[in-house]
């Protein structure tokens, strides 16, 4: 097995970087399956993405794998977590599972990537049907969050403050938000906002320009 380079020691192109994701989250699906090593024209029709590409993207990390022989598969997710420096088990909560988080808790593809929505918190719990976790009161949150869980995605319309306060007493540090209201949270608490009408009006607004 070849030395593993870091990433700052050599230029990797953008494009490369931004596979890398999709290869790790490929691998700990396989890895799920069963699978303990892959050649690079199999990971190729997984991913969808050219065997030359693959071998050429992998190079920039040493000599990973032998010919005919392919790549270890958790000697792959192991160099890939740890280049990409990133928790891939996070715990994710959900908060307001009404028709946008009940489309997010169906989505969910980004599990083996980043981590997965382990369970979520309604108003109004028994209201909430057919969804793959379990749906909690949101006044049960100290009871029922999962251990070492800090980020929450947040689907609410109304009490958005009042319930962000809640979620940051108990330990939630990272917003992924798409309530439109505004809030503010204690230094050391980052939000993400998702605001799709904005990112509407701003493709609107491109694809206008082009026609002119």
């Amino acid at each position: 097995m070849g030395m593993v380079m870091n990433m700052t020691e050599r230029k990797v192109p953008k494009a490369t970087l931004q596979r890398y994701p999709v290869y790790l989250k490929a691998l700990r699906k396989l890895r799920a399956d069963g699978k303990t090593r892959i050649l690079s024209r199999e990971l190729a029709d997984y991913v969808s993405i050219e065997s030359t590409t693959i071998r050429r993207d992998f190079s920039f990390l040493g000599n990973l794998g032998k010919q005919g022989y392919g790549y270890d598969v958790d000697n792959l997710i192991t160099i890939f977590s740890e280049q990409l420096g990133m928790n891939f088990d996070e715990k994710i909560i959900l908060v307001g599972a009404g028709n946008l988080g009940k489309a997010l808790l169906n989505y969910n593809h980004w599990n083996h990537v980043v981590g997965e929505i382990v369970c979520a918190f309604d108003l109004e719990p028994e209201h909430v049907h057919d969804t793959a976790v379990p749906v909690y009161a949101l006044n049960e949150i100290s009871t029922r969050l999962p251990e070492g869980c800090r980020i929450a995605i947040l689907c609410i319309s109304s009490h958005v403050q009042e319930t962000v306060d809640l979620l940051v007493e108990n330990g939630i540090i990272g917003f992924v938000n798409f309530a439109m209201e505004h809030f503010s949270v204690p230094q050391g608490v980052y939000v993400k906002n998702v605001d799709i009408v904005s990112s509407i009006q701003e493709l609107v607004f491109e694809t206008n320009s082009i026609q002119k």
